[in-house]
């Protein structure tokens, strides 16, 4: 299994954060690696939408990383999960509140099998890659002019 998380705080109250993180479509705002993204069923910003993302693979090469927000919790959680591409991961975002600012939780994990099994290195790389975005995200709430 391949595992990582990290943490910030933001400039922002929870809900304001729970907002922003619930509109997959502000993904390409912090991912450096998405290509491209778009609604494609469900109904932006809430549980259940499902948005199909192209992402950068290996070598630079397009990957489809589709996901679907799987839980929503207003102003506390927001779980997706991965549903198209050759990997499959789980995440969340957690969110709690201190004073005027949101402490967010980023985690991220991945469970390979079969042969993928041998690669859990490189997955777990990715993953770390993945939740060091974490300053990115938070530059982009304090900065978006809705939030």
């Amino acid at each position: 299994m391949a595992f990582a998380a990290n943490e910030v705080v933001i400039s922002k109250d929870a809900m304001t954060v729970y907002g922003f993180l619930m509109d997959g479509m502000n993904n390409s705002l912090w991912r450096s690696g998405v290509r491209s993204i778009a609604l494609r069923s469900g109904i932006r910003g809430q549980k259940g939408a499902l948005y199909q993302q192209t992402v950068s693979g290996p070598g630079g090469r397009p990957v489809a990383a589709d996901f679907r927000i799987t839980e929503a919790r207003p102003g506390a959680e927001v779980r997706y999960a991965v549903v198209a591409g050759p990997a499959r991961p789980t995440g969340g975002f957690y969110l709690s509140t201190e004073g005027n600012t949101t402490r967010l939780r980023f985690a991220l994990e991945y469970h390979p099998k079969g042969l993928r099994k041998l690669m859990n290195g490189i997955f777990q790389k990715a993953l770390e890659g993945e939740v060091a975005q974490l300053e990115q995200l938070k530059v982009a709430i304090e900065s978006h002019s809705d939030a």
